[in-house]
């Protein structure tokens, strides 16, 4: 779910291509597809002479994930998650994108990928309709 000025703009939900053994791993491809959505949305906005100001804020809610992009020193196994690894490591590294821990009850995202009881789709819904 991606928002220019709180307006949500995107929405990207689609079947990974390849089969994760772990929610980690498809968490972490996950995040490696929102960094290329945001270079490339960031690319177009500047084509239209729109100016970019600082890095662009992501919200993660798997805590493995955001410890192993957020600290520099991870070690991982497998050949597919280090390279979406070092692609988001990369992003934040030269400042395209920052990446913060968010908490399950008020991710965004499960609004449009989750069936939720009324009183929580409400809640998440007064949070960016107006």
């Amino acid at each position: 779910l991606i928002f220019v000025n709180r307006a949500p703009i995107i929405f990207y939900s689609k079947k990974q291509n390849s089969v994760e053994t772990s929610t980690f791993g498809s968490e972490f491809t996950a995040c490696k597809q929102a960094v290329e959505l945001v270079k490339a949305l960031k690319y177009k906005l500047r084509m239209f002479g729109v100016p970019i100001e600082g890095p662009t804020n992501m919200y993660c809610d798997n805590e493995a994930v955001y410890k192993n992009v957020a600290v520099p020193s991870s070690v991982l196994n497998k050949k597919m998650h280090s390279i979406s690894y070092h692609f988001c490591r990369e992003a934040i590294a030269d400042g395209t994108c920052r990446i913060a821990k968010e908490d399950t009850l008020t991710n965004l995202a499960d609004l449009l990928t989750k069936i939720l009881s009324r009183g929580k789709r409400d809640d998440l819904l007064d949070r960016f309709m107006y």
